[in-house]
């Protein structure tokens, strides 16, 4: 009997883990060094928000627009599956969106979802209805604190056009960089063009994420995937991957909170 109550505490205990671990949202905080950023720039933040895939966070997506608004962002980016192909739901993300305009500046590209709904082009126009600045395989010169950066935004190649061809067409300038690109797997395209910092998520953290070992498995990078959450450095190159928000197939987290980044950078 004894045995029995311990085994039900537990399972009790893993189920409240379980629940916590994919209904609420974790805030975490990333510094990084960017080469040439001017010292003007120093402490730009940027709340980086990734693969929602229609999930929920409090009434009308408060809880997620609170944890955003708490990181005092200077910029916003959103790297692809706002939506989920399987349960098209744009409106609820749309929640999310509106709240983070009123926040700091916002800038979207695509993921594998959006283009897998074939409904891009109508999810685009309602982002740019709100203010958003949907980068599709295009370059951007921003201004902040009267200093240039570039803002690069590369569609999901589910779109026709790898992120090699995309890289090769917009090479690197004198100006700092940051690039918004769905997916973390082709890492090696970023470090072979030389790209500064890559914003990126599509792996959900690996779904399961074990204890001392990291994620179980990732779209397009399979078992004990590489990239699937922190920053990863080669070279010139840097990049930080989101454990994302939501969940697609796999209808749970483990060990995996949901997350949203505030990344700092400096010169």
């Amino acid at each position: 009997m004894k045995k029995l109550l311990t085994i039900s505490a537990l399972l009790t205990l893993l189920a409240a883990a379980t629940y916590y671990g994919n209904t609420t949202i974790a805030s975490t905080s990333q510094t990084i060094q960017l080469q040439g950023l001017p010292p003007e720039l120093e402490g730009l933040t940027i709340s980086h928000v990734s693969d929602l895939h229609d999930a929920e966070f409090g009434e009308g997506q408060e809880e997620l627009i609170k944890t955003v608004k708490e990181q005092q962002p200077d910029l916003i980016f959103l790297t692809g599956d706002i939506i989920d192909s399987n349960r098209y739901d744009l409106e609820k993300s749309l929640k999310a969106v509106s709240g983070f305009v009123e926040i700091a500046p916002v800038y979207y590209v695509t993921g594998n979802h959006e283009i897998a709904t074939g409904q891009e082009s109508e999810i685009k126009s309602r982002l740019s209805q709100l203010g958003v600045q949907a980068l599709s395989n295009e370059l951007v010169t921003v201004a902040i604190e009267g200093q240039s950066i570039e803002l690069l935004g590369i569609e999901d190649p589910l779109t026709g056009a790898s992120v090699a061809d995309v890289l090769a067409l917009h090479r690197r300038s004198e100006l700092p960089r940051l690039t918004l690109s769905h997916r973390p797997e082709v890492f090696e395209d970023y470090v072979s063009a030389g790209e500064q910092l890559v914003f990126s998520g599509h792996a959900h953290g690996g779904q399961f994420r074990i204890p001392g070992i990291g994620g179980l498995i990732a779209p397009g990078q399979g078992l004990f995937p590489t990239y699937t959450a922190g920053i990863h450095e080669k070279e010139a190159t840097q990049m930080i991957v989101s454990r994302g928000l939501g969940n697609s197939l796999f209808p749970f987290r483990l060990f995996n909170r949901p997350e949203v980044i505030k990344v700092t950078i400096t010169p």
